[in-house]
């Protein structure tokens, strides 16, 4: 009865519009009222969950990213990313896909992608004639790489909602190629939905230019070496690299570039508190709902629910593949991670899946979620950047649709895709 009250009274406020992690804590605190425990026990768990050393890692890369955004590195990218691909059949799609995959990296957050290349892009699409379905479709499924970038605080998250048993450094390295995998499978979509609607190719500029827009974008694009090269190093740990990022953030929009002003450098700061505040208060709250999915044994319900359906393994995955894509499609990123690793990663790995892999799986199903209504934070942001609406991008959104089920498919039954790189460097 006590997981029915859980799972009924977390929909139905979801449902009534209560903000996710309100809705977290309601439910958890109606099933430990009805359990008869103290609700003490709800806030030594918020404060256990939250007070992790590991979590600084958290702001750190979230303000790194900010600095980035609001440092002017996105229009030194969209420069390098335009002369290099700008003269293919609708170049400013291609563009568009290279620039936000590279921002990405950067950045480490699809909706600050989307934010900061959408502004920049899609009315520069717009401009040129391209329609604005096709711009916003090319903007915010291109974007959704930044959450398998090493800069991605997402990763950080699952590392420990696994409960510290993930390496970060192999999950960095997991999504590497399933990135790379996902930026191709973007730029066909887009090539080939601009080719059906005939859009124009650009003049290509020459390498001279292609090399100098790139030395131009180099020091923006050294952050994702730093980080990665660090951590493989052990010239520091994913926490530290974080402080590094921000360092180099700082050093290089303010000394570099010289393109951030204190106005920005305030806003950023702004922004990476709420960002952070609303982070931890998911994460601390997700702590006490993951004491009662303990306590209920939720994972061993849904395990044997689902090898009641089916214990063929593909099988088995897909209907967690599925399961993830609709709970993403209204909880945001973090809130998916935090809920649905206690309960689906045992049940993966009783079929055969890596904790590492499960983990690439279950950021692409996240990425997909934030590019899908009710919620879709990445595509209600480039909506509103392109002056569209949402009903109208949807009726397009298929082609770009398949590139990431497609990636996210092979990562799911071809685990070399995502394991082959870790397993290269860590053997």
């Amino acid at each position: 009865m006590g997981v029915t009250l859980l799972s009924i009274s977390f929909f139905a406020l979801l449902i009534l519009g209560v903000p996710v992690a309100f809705a977290i804590g309601l439910a958890s605190m109606a099933a430990i009222l009805y359990e008869g425990l103290p609700l003490a026990v709800g806030f030594q768990q918020m404060a256990s969950g939250m007070n992790v050393f590991s979590f600084l890692a958290i702001p750190f890369f979230i303000f790194a990213g900010e600095l980035m955004l609001y440092g002017g590195i996105a229009d030194r990218i969209v420069r390098f990313a335009n002369n290099l691909v700008g003269h293919v059949r609708g170049g400013l799609g291609m563009s568009n896909v290279v620039a936000c995959t590279l921002f990405g990296g950067v950045s480490g957050s699809p909706v600050a992608d989307v934010s900061a290349m959408g502004a920049v892009m899609i009315p520069m699409m717009k401009r040129q004639g391209y329609h604005a379905d096709y711009a916003v479709n090319v903007t915010t499924h291109a974007a959704l790489v930044g959450a398998l970038m090493p800069t991605s605080h997402n990763m950080i998250i699952y590392t420990l909602s696994t409960g510290g048993k993930v390496s970060m450094g192999h999950l960095i390295l997991a999504g590497l190629i399933p990135a790379l995998i996902l930026t191709l499978c973007n730029l066909a979509a887009a090539y080939l939905v601009a080719v059906k609607r005939g859009y124009p190719s650009g003049k290509f500029p020459g390498w001279a230019a292609v090399a100098s827009a790139f030395a131009g974008s180099l020091p923006g694009l050294m952050v994702v070496v730093i980080i990665l090269g660090g951590i493989l190093l052990g010239a520091f740990t994913a926490t530290e690299s974080a402080a590094v990022a921000v360092l180099y953030a700082l050093v290089l929009t303010l000394i570099v570039y010289r393109s951030l002003t204190r106005e920005e450098f305030i806003k950023a700061a702004r922004k990476a508190v709420k960002t952070t505040g609303v982070v931890l208060l998911l994460i601390g709250i997700s702590n006490v709902f993951g004491y009662l999915i303990s306590l209920y044994e939720l994972a061993d319900l849904t395990g044997k629910a689902l090898a009641s359906i089916t214990q063929t393994p593909w099988v088995v995955f897909l209907l967690v593949n599925v399961i993830l894509f609709v709970l993403g499609t209204f909880l945001d990123m973090a809130a998916t991670i935090l809920l649905c690793t206690p309960i689906f990663l045992p049940i993966c790995q009783h079929y055969g899946m890596g904790s590492v892999q499960f983990g690439i799986m279950l950021l692409i199903n996240c990425a997909l979620g934030l590019n899908t209504p009710p919620v879709g934070t990445t595509q209600f942001v480039g909506c509103a950047i392109g002056g569209v609406s949402v009903g109208t991008v949807m009726r397009t959104i298929w082609p770009f649709y398949g590139a990431l089920i497609a990636a996210m498919l092979l990562v799911t039954y071809v685990p070399a895709f995502s394991l082959w790189l870790p397993n290269l460097v860590f053997r």
